[in-house]
């Protein structure tokens, strides 16, 4: 009996400990997403979605705490990619060398309410990788794997390559206060976006502090025959194949038709 006695004390020890360790929390975040599912048919030219929320305040929370700044992080599914480098020779363009990017984000979107080194310091931005130029882009260095500084040219020439696209962009007065605890900010989905989850982090910071976080997610997905297509090439590979055959030969046999000479 005293030996359970023992054993419940201190468990009830380890869990004060883990109480009084955790941050206390002031406020949070309640969110939301305009559109948790966006469908891709064959005329899909793109769309923006709206993500908007408030900061419930409670009882602990600062007197003194009147203003807030918001920085939203979107991160598309991940993946393998690389980014080559070319130069003329004998009059070509070849490739001479290139980078492998591991399980970076297909898509990525960093918004605020207002300049990222106006919201915290330098050692917080890192932290935090608030900015392109402080989010982790692991590469395949010969035989390590890190990320290296931003200046770097393969990390520069990688994300203004998706840049071009719209799918790696920065934009700092994206987030609008409405008032000062409710805020929205657009999300834009350009026609190329890939395919699959997409996490959204919110997180909030006063006095150049990180206050709390929260997360969401939405989903972007094919339908119709764009989606049949795409099903059937990655669970039946050997049909995909016979149809795309088929379809070559019989367009190749129309074409010969359409275009002989009598």
């Amino acid at each position: 009996m005293i030996e359970r006695r023992c054993l419940a004390t201190a468990g009830l020890l380890l869990l004060s400990a883990a109480f009084a360790l955790s941050p206390a929390r002031a406020e949070r975040l309640i969110v939301s997403v305009s559109n948790h599912r966006v469908t891709v048919t064959p005329n899909y030219s793109g769309e923006e979605l709206v993500l908007f929320g408030s900061v419930e305040k409670d009882a602990t929370t600062p007197v003194s705490r009147t203003s807030y700044d918001l920085v939203v992080t979107v991160i598309g599914p991940r993946a393998d990619m690389v980014t080559r480098r070319k130069e003329r020779k004998f009059g070509i363009w070849i490739n001479t060398d290139y980078r492998e990017f591991l399980e970076v984000p297909t898509y990525l979107a960093l918004f605020s309410n207002r300049p990222f080194e106006a919201i915290a310091s330098p050692d917080v931005e890192r932290r935090q990788q608030l900015g392109l130029n402080n989010v982790l882009l692991t590469q395949r260095v010969g035989t390590d794997y890190a990320d290296v500084v931003p200046n770097d040219p393969f990390r520069s020439a990688f994300v203004r390559l998706r840049s071009e696209h719209g799918l790696y962009r920065e934009e700092t007065s994206a987030v609008t206060f409405l008032t000062p605890t409710l805020f929205r900010t657009g999300i834009p989905l350009p026609a190329e976006v890939p395919i699959g989850t997409y996490e959204v982090e919110i997180k909030l910071f006063s006095d150049g502090a990180l206050v709390t976080r929260t997360e969401t997610a939405f989903d972007i997905v094919k339908v119709g025959f764009e989606q049949f297509v795409a099903t059937t090439a990655r669970q039946d590979g050997f049909v995909y194949g016979l149809v795309t055959a088929f379809m070559a030969l019989m367009t190749g046999w129309m074409a010969s038709i359409v275009f002989r000479k009598d």
